[in-house]
């Protein structure tokens, strides 16, 4: 009969020993051959008729060492279920070499396996309101509430292309060519492409710019040429992080290939119903009304999502809990679908370690405070979402939404994805009430350059 047994080698890391004799997989083998027999199809034999001595010299030791595998697997994972062991991924073999199975001279066997175990832990900063984070308010100026005014009126303004740049507010469709500062092109170098307003350089470039037609170029240091705000769309768009300040030193020749004019929309009735259908603005002062009150929405969200951002660091990173480190790594060379070295496991480790144990942490929440997401819930998410997209109101009630919401709800991947996004929000909602949250005003520039509360992954 088989048996299992388990010892500590480690923290959190177990070592289990299955043993198996003869008893234990030679019927199993014998049943295989048989069936094996059964649906063969072997030239110079009907079907059904191979005999079993045939098939055991053709093909018995694949089918003695398959026999012998499920049964070492059925009583691993059986000990597993049986002593309710939380376990990391799947138990990982100790074996260095192959073992010799020979389906002609039957043995016991003995497989070793190691196991990493989930620890048990608290979430502490959760404890006792011992947490206390801020919830930024960013302020609406009049002159956000202006910038979004244009930016509507050139969106939806007549685009003109004159031969050459005189004024700010040109759209100039552009070629960035990494280069040194004489504009001699890098080899090799970032090349990449953009539409830009004149405006958005600094008053030195842009007054560079004027009079320049197609095919003009000049040569710029990236840190010069913009505020700090535009620099850092502009490193993003260059593939840089946007507060590299090595990046922000790199020169670049900029050819204009097209010259563009765009004559702003006029402030009238026609203009705010196209912006916000059904909504009954006919005054320039109701629409600012309104864009104000959508400006302050974006920073809302922008806020609450930074909150919860800081929330999950605080979680990840100061709940005390104890990991397996050098069994993880060695799931992680082993575990997936392709084998990494031990310096690939061990470079990914750290992000693993973060997504791990905010894994460990958010299932425990969720389990312990029975936090659910319904379907019904799901559903309506799920519509919430169609109506954003094909023009709210006027879509709701019309006939296809319902079949159009049935398919999408059969789509296991939407489906897993939203109620992953429903139960995240639940939880937040629910950890925010536990710790101590204190508002503060502050300007939009200042919101978008704060810290994130941690920047590293170590523990």
């Amino acid at each position: 009969m088989a048996t299992v047994t388990r010892e500590n080698i480690g923290l959190l890391n177990d070592k289990i020993t299955v043993k198996v004799n003869r008893e234990d997989y030679l019927p199993n083998f014998d049943k295989a051959v048989k069936q094996f027999s059964k649906n063969a199809n072997i030239p110079g034999f009907r079907k059904g008729m191979v005999p079993a001595g045939m098939v055991k010299k053709m093909h018995g030791q694949a089918i003695f060492g398959d026999e012998i595998l499920k049964t070492v697997e059925r009583e691993l994972m059986g000990y597993v279920q049986a002593e309710k062991l939380e376990i990391f991924g799947q138990p990982l073999s100790l074996e260095k070499e192959p073992k010799d199975l020979n389906f002609n001279a039957p043995a016991d066997y003995s497989f070793e396996f190691e196991v990493g175990l989930k620890p048990a832990f608290a979430v502490t900063p959760l404890e006792n309101n011992k947490t206390t984070l801020t919830k930024y308010k960013v302020t609406v100026t009049d002159e956000m509430v202006n910038d979004e005014v244009q930016r509507l009126q050139l969106k939806g303004g007549k685009t003109t292309e004159p031969e050459t740049i005189t004024s700010e507010d040109n759209v100039i469709n552009v070629k960035f060519e990494e280069s040194d500062e004489k504009g001699n092109v890098i080899e090799g170098g970032i090349v990449k492409e953009n539409a830009l307003l004149v405006k958005y350089f600094s008053p030195a470039i842009q007054a560079e710019l004027q009079g320049k037609k197609n095919d003009d170029s000049i040569v710029f240091q990236l840190a010069t040429s913009f505020d700090e705000q535009r620099l850092g769309w502009i490193l993003k768009d260059l593939g840089f992080e946007t507060n590299d300040q090595e990046a922000a030193k790199k020169y670049f020749k900029l050819t204009i290939t097209k010259v563009g004019l765009i004559e702003k929309r006029e402030l009238n009735e026609e203009f705010f119903k196209e912006v916000y259908p059904g909504q009954e603005i006919t005054t320039e002062e109701a629409f600012r009304a309104k864009l104000k009150e959508e400006i302050g929405k974006y920073w809302e969200s922008e806020s609450r999502n930074h909150l919860h951002n800081d929330l999950f660091e605080v979680l990840v990173h100061e709940t005390p809990i104890d990991l397996p480190k050098d069994f993880l790594k060695r799931w992680l060379q082993v575990g997936g679908e392709k084998p990494k070295t031990a310096e690939e496991a061990e470079k990914e480790f750290p992000g693993f370690d973060h997504q791990l144990r905010w894994t460990l942490i958010s299932d425990k929440l969720v389990k312990e405070n029975k936090l659910e997401v319904s379907f019904e819930d799901l559903k309506e998410n799920a519509k919430q979402k169609v109506l954003g997209y094909y023009g709210g109101a006027a879509a709701d009630g019309a006939e296809w939404l319902e079949s159009y919401l049935d398919r999408l709800l059969q789509d296991e991947k939407f489906v897993d994805q939203t109620y992953r996004e429903m139960i995240t929000a639940k939880l937040f909602d629910w950890a925010e009430a536990k710790v101590n949250v204190k508002e503060e005003e502050i300007k939009a520039e200042d919101f978008v350059n704060l810290p994130h509360k941690h920047h590293h992954h170590e523990h």
